[in-house]
């Protein structure tokens, strides 16, 4: 688990203007590993990409990492400025 995130962060924090604010919560439930990355909400448009792509892509390589036992791993993408 801790290998998925450090994927995740080393993938996120070179697109982003504000490496620091860079965070990643894991949340566990019944069928999924949920991955919830959250940036500077000036950074969102730069993590999610032109028509989404750069999401897509880091939502591949994530997806294609082995986790141990049946539960299924998903990234969500968080933004701060809806809470």
């Amino acid at each position: 688990m801790s290998d998925v995130k450090e994927l995740v962060l080393n993938i996120a924090r070179p697109l982003v203007s504000f490496p620091d604010e860079v965070s990643l919560e894991v949340v566990e439930s019944a069928d999924f590993l949920e991955y919830n990355l959250a940036v500077n909400p000036e950074d969102l448009g730069r993590i999610i990409g032109k028509q989404g792509r750069v999401a897509k892509a880091i939502r591949t390589i994530v997806y294609s990492v082995r986790v141990d036992g049946p539960k299924k791993v998903r990234l969500n993408i968080i933004d701060r400025t809806s809470k």
